[in-house]
């Protein structure tokens, strides 16, 4: 009988018994072979922080104030030119005094950057969102002060 008739004769579940038996045998033999290879490879070891200069860790600190600062600046004179222009603000909706807001903090601190010597290039989203974030808080905190005057 040729392999082909003799496969044939067998039933259903013998092959599926056969097949899994052979992917069994296959899973142990790639299961030691990975062991091996893990075993004989060295393990990483973890990446040591770099440490700073002194030099670096002041123009670190010094960036991170100018990157309060000038968006603490914007936000206070948007404030004072919401006031100045739309006083309480009810004839315009909310939703589009904020996005006006965001969009000129954006474009002012993309334009303030590159003339106080920072590089935007190296910002990220992270850095972004927080100037965003000081700008649009001063912002509203000037703004809604300066609608509420001491009595």
């Amino acid at each position: 009988m040729s392999k082909k008739t003799k496969g044939a004769n067998k039933g259903f579940w013998e092959r599926a018994k056969e097949s899994a038996g052979q992917q069994q045998v296959l899973a142990e033999r790639e299961k030691v072979s990975k062991q091996k290879s893990v075993d004989t490879q060295s393990t990483p070891k973890p990446a040591q922080p770099i440490e700073k200069t002194p030099e670096e860790k002041t123009k670190l600190h010094k960036e991170g104030i100018v990157k309060t600062v000038v968006p603490a600046l914007i936000g206070t004179v948007a404030g004072f030119i919401s006031l100045i222009s739309m006083e309480d603000g009810t004839e315009y909706p909310w939703f589009s005094i904020i996005v006006f807001v965001i969009i000129f903090s954006y474009y002012g601190q993309r334009i303030v950057y590159p003339l106080i010597g920072l590089d935007i290039k190296e910002f990220g989203k992270k850095d972004w969102f927080y100037v965003e974030f000081m700008a649009v808080i001063f912002w509203l905190v000037v703004w809604t002060l300066l609608l509420n005057p001491p009595l």
